[in-house]
């Protein structure tokens, strides 16, 4: 197993990506937990891993990541009960889509806040306990409209642009502690999201891509547990684009 006891945080935890994130790490041999500001999809999440791998492997918490508070107390929680966390997944985000004419002061900083503020103070905490121990995986995950900008999406992008910063300055302080992090950039996803798409608008983003299909969650989870393996201990800094190929 690629993640034997290895303790994982994830937020977002509950639902899409994150969600398959856990399944995979969990699959892995690693200790799940998986974080969320919506209760109900958590505990339905964590009910339901525990079904298939048994108790005391995934573990739910509510929280708001954009609370530094809230956040101290989780993290130190987790470290009380395991000792280390071994791996972080950065994953949690919204959207507030509007073109920049029409986009509201709070629709900016909600999604600024939560996106990238959210992954700061996540990484700030969960850092201590890493320079520590002198290990630790680091996982952010951006977006391909990071890199590219998108329409409508001033406040996200501009998020998840400010993903891509953080992860390369983080790696370069803490290569040195043998910490490394990275970031994936997924293209259009399979999610809950994309099938209430238009089919006009579906066609047109598969126009786009030119492996001509939807990314899948999958798809992105296997990236993440690269990352968090023992198998990418060389690599720091980066990014990479899970986006069949949009970002060429």
């Amino acid at each position: 197993m690629r993640l034997k006891d290895k303790i994982s945080m994830v937020t977002g935890g509950a639902r899409g990506i994150g969600k398959k994130i856990c399944e995979k790490f969990l699959k892995e041999g690693a200790v799940v937990y998986l974080v969320d500001v919506n209760e109900v999809s958590g505990r339905e999440t964590e009910a339901e891993f525990r079904s298939i791998f048994g108790e005391g492997r995934a573990f739910f918490f509510k929280a708001d990541i954009t609370n530094e508070e809230e956040v101290k107390k989780l993290v130190d929680k987790i470290v009380g009960e395991q000792g280390r966390i071994d791996i972080l997944v950065n994953n949690a985000g919204i959207t507030h889509d509007n073109l920049i004419l029409r986009m509201s002061l709070d629709e900016w900083e909600k999604v600024i806040k939560v996106n990238l503020t959210g992954a700061f103070i996540c990484s700030k905490y969960v850092v201590r306990n890493m320079v520590k121990e002198r290990k630790g995986k680091i996982i952010n995950i951006s977006s391909i409209v990071g890199l590219h900008g998108n329409v409508g999406q001033c406040n996200y992008s501009s998020s998840k642009a400010g993903i891509v910063g953080l992860t390369k300055s983080l790696a370069k302080e803490l290569a040195g502690r043998n910490i490394t992090v990275n970031a994936i950039a997924p293209g259009y996803i399979e999610t809950e999201m994309t099938a209430k798409l238009d089919e006009r608008i579906k066609e047109k983003l598969l126009s786009l891509i030119p492996m001509g299909r939807l990314g899948s969650v999958d798809d992105v989870a296997s990236v993440a547990l690269f990352l968090a393996s023992e198998d990418s201990n060389y690599i720091t800094g980066s990014v990479i684009n899970v986006d069949g190929g949009m970002g060429i």
